[in-house]
């Protein structure tokens, strides 16, 4: 069984090769990354990398500035996010963004058409599902033969089991933002997507979004699921819609804010007509991570734990021993953890913000490949060392990558090269960079260990010996005869260690004392002391390696 490693990209920023860059640009000024441009060089690519998967990010209609003369209800100023918009402010469930066609009039043909792409080149397509929330302009155009959103809503109620969406009955919306040319009337005013249950809300809610009703009544806590709402079997429609433009799966986006009974009806509902779609889940609660499991979520995102934990260790905050506690939350449940360093919530790794170099971040991602039987993710940029500090409008520099406005960004600009994707505009160290991630990520492929093999932990016998052990990690892999010692050094210099594997490892990992190996480092990065040897006289004396700086080894036994 190959490991999963997904590859995120907003289509709008990856294939967007114009440098005008100008704040807050509009569209014509900065320009947008299209469906068809994300060619059949830029897959192979992607695919070069070890990537299984691809999520394209921003893919369905949301609510944004540019005008364009089909959509029946334009989005206001005065709810949208930058010029761009949020690609979580969905306006139309059933149609493809038309900043992203090169011939808006087959936006969906082109749509169909990159996924055939992408399969051809051996990789499967991710796409979101947005279930909490919706523009405030909500309406579809494509999808007229059954009742709008909120179209037959009690609105004097401020919950109602039948209704889409929740109301603050009697009250104007105001915005936060105040855009006098052109005034947003909303009455009564909806509540916003990040439960804020006032019309009055602040510029850090989520403004620009209505959450919709799944029948929880949220002033006393009670839940009305029986008979069925009606929004669970619109979401089920939307669902299936975008099955049968062949995708593979989807990434749910903030899943813990949908009732979890919703996920039991509706992912059984889908998976018994197409078995092959996967569902992963933005998940948040650690505690709860067994109960999206048992819904059928097949991956959860394990920011809290995992990423939280390596970005302090990356930033010099915590210890790396704090990764046996990763280890023994995650045990239960880590085949369906999807381990991840950057997305497009996170600060990239480059940025002032975080590790301020992406040679930093090779350690953690080393780890995220093969510290769990789960799946990892990447994001468009990160194998280049993307800093993320640009300013381009509504987003500032804040270490993250726009989602807001319209933008192309450096180093995937000059990746794309003129749409030729051969790096050939790239420097040495981004070249560098990105072959290193291609090693790691084909290393883990390749090796059924590193993807459904057991764990064992080794920082019990050797965070005594080591000088840095708050700075290097310890653990083994095994599967069959495939045996993996993973060792990775946060530190700036070069470290040796000598690794003490015990008697029951050898044990479980079925070596016999007499039985002689040559460790070997699938990465060509460890100086091994010794050659060809018994396993009793590593048992007793350790493997001894020299480790390199913000790196780690994988030796195969």
């Amino acid at each position: 069984m190959a490991k999963t490693i997904i590859y995120q990209l907003l289509p709008r920023l990856y294939s967007n090769i114009n440098t005008t860059r100008r704040h807050d640009g509009t569209i014509e000024e900065n320009g947008c990354g299209k469906l068809n441009e994300i060619n059949d060089a830029a897959l192979e690519n992607i695919a070069s990398m070890g990537v299984s998967h691809v999520w394209y990010t921003g893919v369905i209609r949301h609510a944004s500035t540019t005008d364009y003369a089909f959509i029946s209800k334009k989005s206001n100023a005065n709810v949208v996010k930058g010029k761009a918009g949020s690609p979580y402010a969905i306006c139309d469930y059933y149609d493809i963004d038309p900043d992203l066609a090169t011939d808006v009039d087959k936006r969906m043909d082109e749509w169909k058409a990159l996924v055939e792409r992408t399969h051809a080149h051996g990789m499967k397509v991710i796409m979101d599902f947005v279930p909490n929330h919706v523009a405030r302009a909500y309406h579809s155009d494509v999808r007229t033969d059954t009742p709008q959103l909120g179209e037959g809503d009690d609105t004097t109620k401020n919950f109602s089991p039948n209704n889409n969406f929740y109301y603050i009955s009697g009250q104007d919306f105001h915005s936060p933002v105040d855009n006098l040319d052109e005034a947003y009337v909303e009455n009564p005013a909806k509540a916003s997507g990040n439960d804020a249950f006032t019309s009055h809300p602040s510029a850090y809610d989520w403004y620009e979004t209505a959450k919709l009703n799944y029948g929880k009544d949220y002033s006393n806590g009670t839940h009305h699921f029986e008979p069925r709402p009606d929004t669970w079997n619109k979401m089920r429609d939307i669902l299936l819609y975008w099955v049968q433009t062949g995708i593979d799966g989807f990434r749910v986006d903030m899943a813990e804010m949908v009732p979890v009974e919703f996920w039991r009806w509706v992912i059984a509902q889908v998976v018994n007509r197409h078995p092959h779609i996967k569902f992963i889940a933005e998940t948040y609660d650690i505690g709860r991570y067994e109960d999206y499991i048992k819904a059928g979520f097949n991956l959860l995102y394990d920011k809290v734990n995992f990423y939280d934990t390596v970005r302090a260790i990356t930033t010099g905050a915590m210890s790396a021993s704090e990764l046996t506690h990763v280890w023994h939350v995650n045990g239960h449940v880590g085949r369906n953890m999807l381990y991840f360093l950057e997305n497009h919530d996170e600060q990239r790794i480059a940025s002032d913000f975080y590790a301020t170099d992406a040679v930093k971040g090779r350690p953690g991602y080393i780890l995220a490949l093969t510290m769990g039987k789960g799946s990892t993710m990447m994001y468009a940029g990160q194998e280049l060392g993307e800093k993320g500090m640009d300013e381009e409008g509504f987003s500032g520099r804040d270490g993250r990558t726009t989602i807001f406005d319209y933008w192309s960004v450096d180093t995937l600009c000059r990746n794309a090269n003129g749409l030729k994707y051969d790096g050939e505009a790239l420097t040495d160290d981004e070249r560098a960079l990105r072959a290193w991630y291609a090693k790691v990520n084909n290393v883990a492929q390749k090796y059924e260990s590193l993807a459904t093999g057991e764990f064992y932990d080794l920082m019990w016998i050797n965070q005594h010996i080591w000088v840095d052990a708050s700075k290097l990690y310890a653990f083994l892999r095994y599967s069959g005869r495939e045996r993996m010692l993973i060792a990775v050094n946060f530190t700036n210099s070069q470290r040796r260690a000598i690794l003490r594997i015990p008697a029951d490892a050898w044990q479980l990992m079925g070596s016999t004392w007499n039985e002689c190996i040559q460790p070997y480092d699938l990465l060509g990065n460890a100086i091994y002391i010794g050659g060809r040897e018994s396993v009793n006289k590593i048992k007793e004396r350790g493997l001894e390696v020299v480790i390199p700086a913000h790196d780690g080894v994988i030796l195969s036994f």
